[in-house]
Parts: structure tokens; sequence; C-alpha cells
């Protein structure tokens, strides 16, 4: 098999990949530093930030494919990335409850053997419950939402917050692994050698 390479830390995106192809990747976690960029929309914000992911970490191999993704959650015009604070935590829950939110991932697959470069986004639609003030206080103090964009884990407790999803649920989790799944297929990683 060739070389894959996760450009991420987050445990979520490594435990997803693996359900793709097995333990057969390495991690190398990118030193790109995520800014925002006012002169473009979220969708094309999560796809720069997957590339130039990809870009930083590619510098590091000779060859091998690297995957790298951001994720998002978009509510009423606002990007809600990663809380750094129980409060902050707290206020984004207050701010998505009983409304439709988007889990927007921007996606790189790059392959440096043959220079072929995926990169785009998944979206999927997520309905958030009416949460009770101690529903947020409970799931905060928890500390389960402090490293999940939006201050939600659909993998976790945070499922119980979510009525509904439209798309791709592992899209929400942070790696959209139908879409991948398809490129890396396109790719020659075979998905079902193993099976």
């Amino acid at each position: 098999m060739r070389k894959v390479v996760l450009a991420s830390a987050s445990p979520r995106r490594k435990e997803l990949l693996s359900k793709l192809i097995g333990n057969n990747f390495e991690v190398c976690v990118s030193s790109y530093e995520e800014t925002p960029l006012q002169e473009m929309n979220v969708e094309e914000l999560v796809v720069f930030h997957s590339l130039e992911k990809a870009k930083d970490v590619a510098l590091r191999f000779d060859s091998g494919i690297i995957i790298s993704a951001d994720t998002v959650v978009f509510c009423d015009g606002a990007i809600l990335g990663k809380p750094h604070t129980l409060n902050n935590a707290k206020e984004m829950l207050e701010n998505i409850s009983g409304k439709s939110v988007l889990a927007i991932t921007g996606m790189t697959i790059l392959d440096m053997d043959s220079g072929k470069c995926v990169s785009e986004y998944v979206s999927t639609d997520v309905n958030m419950k009416q949460m009770s003030s101690d529903e947020i206080a409970s799931y905060v103090n928890s500390g389960e939402p402090l490293d999940k964009a939006g201050a939600f884990a659909i993998q976790g407790k945070g499922a119980v917050l979510v009525e509904s999803i439209n798309g791709d649920f592992f899209n929400v989790v942070g790696l959209p692994l139908f879409r991948l799944g398809t490129i890396l297929e396109e790719m020659g990683i075979s998905i079902f050698d193993d099976c």
C-alpha cells in the first residue's frame, strides 16, 4: 500500500481514517496556523485551511498521499470553531440551541507522486434540539465541548443535543468518510483490500 499521511492532530480524524484504511497511515501534524480571512466565505476558508495544512506537511515527505481537513460549524452567519473556555462553550451552545446549523469540512487530498490534488468541502445540516440552561451547563461541565467545533460532539454525549442531520454523519465528527473513500479509491488506495 502507498504511504498515506494524515495531517491532523485530531484523535477523531485518526479514528475515522482507520475505519477506512486500517492503521496503514502515519500522522504528521501541520504547523500551519489557521487565521480568519475576511475576504473568504466559510466554504472557501475551510478549503483554504485544509490546503495549507496539506502543503505544510507535504514539505516533510517525498512521496505519498497527504490528507488534511478543517471543520467548522456555521450558524446565523457566524463561524463557530472550537471553544477555548467553558464560558465560550456555553455561549456557543446557547447560540445554536433549537437551530439548524451547518457542519462544514474543508478537505484536501494531495497525491505527491502524481501531483493530483483534490480540495473541496462537504456540508451537513445539523438540527439542534432546544436546550435548557441546565442541559447546557451540565454538558459544558462534562468538558466534552471544549475541543469540538460548535461546542458539541455528535459522536459523544452531545448526540442527545442533535435532533437530526441531513448529510454525512462523519463530516460532523470531522472527516467526511463517504467523499474521502471515493477520492482515495480514485487515487489507487483500495478501501476494501483487506475484506
